[in-house]
């Protein structure tokens, strides 16, 4: 019997229709995870079509909900909106173009953990209210200063104060001053006390007399030849009349307790200052430290850096001291002052431990130049966020450093204050 020949035809049609089907439908049956997003974070997904030569993906449907876009073959954008969102693949067979088939699947948008976080605003009846942020960007002798103050994220939450504090000042006979605290979280009102014990350790050296006497050795100490005796017994003057500085922040924030009928414990907080002029032999540093936020120096090529105050870490982990608390003032109090005096200088840099701990995390790391170069590269636009802090415009870079504190990092919400002479 012979076959006719439309036969074969019909037979290759039906056979390529077959494959056809075969391919859509493994194509369909394929169990395909798309990768988690997050919202507010960049996303990317390609569609790895090396099994499927004859597929084509027109387009993906309820993508636009997402934030997202679909193009050669890849996902992409950014996601606003945490949810589970459930996606149409719309395919084709090469040779059957006309007939689009849908294959479903699912994005899960994870939550941007900053989300989780209530920001609540302090209550302005309170006492001894203070903004929830502060930053401040001008002069610091013949240099340049920026400072930023920001509340954490676990005090926001709560609707809580921002502890920490800073002052800047510009005193007699062109010295400058700038101060950084952080109060205590135990402490009912470490707001005020931070913000004591800033303006009034500044408030101290506005004395002419005292910084004159202050010159007087620092003089003697680095533009004469006398004996190494007669410089050590001078420099422990010079710590002397630092010193009176730091008793006289004590004697204030004691007073402002027993006015206020409260121990002083309740404005426990930490201190560091720098005391700084620019004289025909160096910049001269004077510092001060008590509790766990570092005072550093970086040369001028970015080869060295150099902690100038003594840390209450290590052997004080768990016990931070504060200038309430009365036990510094002992033998040991000398330690806790620097003198520094350097030809030149890149960057002065005073921070709390808000951003010491997830920046740099430990005490070894704050005299590791590899670690302060990393931490400048975060700083210019280095950074999940990509919030760049440009210390070559002046516009606004107490914005641009106010902006950058308000890193995510998983673990750290405390109270971040950081400034930078330049």
């Amino acid at each position: 019997m012979k076959i006719p020949s439309f036969y074969f035809g019909t037979s290759k049609k039906a056979m390529e229709k077959s494959v056809v089907y075969k391919e859509k439908e493994e194509f369909k049956e394929v169990h395909w995870v798309l990768k988690n997003a997050a919202s507010n974070k960049l996303y990317e997904f390609s569609f790895d079509m090396e099994y499927f030569p004859n597929i084509r993906i027109q387009n993906i449907g309820n993508l636009d909900e997402t934030g997202l876009v679909f193009k050669d073959n890849k996902i992409s954008g950014t996601p606003v909106v945490s949810n589970v969102y459930h996606l149409d693949i719309e395919f084709y067979h090469i040779d059957d173009e006309k007939n689009i088939n849908i294959k479903k699947v699912d994005l899960f948008v994870n939550a941007d953990p900053k989300d989780l976080w209530k920001n609540i605003p302090s209550d302005q009846t309170a006492a001894f209210y203070k903004a929830d942020e502060d930053s401040f960007k001008g002069a610091f002798l013949d240099r340049k200063i920026v400072v930023a103050s920001k509340r954490g994220r676990a005090h926001a939450h709560e609707g809580k104060f921002r502890e920490d504090d800073f002052a800047v000042s510009k005193l007699p006979l062109e010295w400058n001053i700038i101060s950084v605290s952080d109060g205590a979280g135990s402490a009912k009102f470490a707001r005020e006390g931070s913000r004591l014990a800033t303006i009034s350790v500044n408030e101290f050296f506005r004395s002419e007399e005292r910084l004159k006497e202050i010159e007087d050795r620092l003089k003697i100490l680095y533009q004469t030849e006398y004996s190494e005796e007669i410089h050590t017994q001078v420099k422990k003057e010079i710590i002397n009349l630092l010193y009176k500085g730091v008793l006289y922040t004590y004697s204030t924030l004691e007073k402002t307790a027993a006015d206020n009928d409260f121990a002083v414990s309740e404005l426990n907080a930490t201190l560091i200052f720098a005391l700084v002029k620019k004289f025909s032999f160096g910049y001269v540093m004077l510092t001060f430290g008590v509790g766990d936020c570092p005072i550093n120096l970086i040369n001028t090529d970015f080869s060295e850096v150099e902690l100038l105050n003594r840390m209450d870490v290590g052997e004080f982990s768990g016990g931070t001291r504060f200038i309430t608390t009365k036990g510094i003032f002992n033998e040991s109090v000398a330690t806790r002052f620097g003198i520094t005096c350097v030809e030149n200088f890149l960057y002065l840099v005073l921070m709390t431990d808000g951003i010491y701990d997830p920046k740099l995390g430990t005490e070894s790391k704050l005299e590791d130049i590899e670690s302060w170069k990393a931490f400048f590269n975060d700083l210019s636009g280095n950074n999940e966020d990509r919030v760049q802090v440009d210390f070559m415009r002046e516009a606004y870079i107490d914005k641009q450093l106010l902006q950058w504190t308000d890193f995510w990092s998983r673990g750290n919400h405390d109270d971040r204050t950081l400034a930078i002479i330049y």
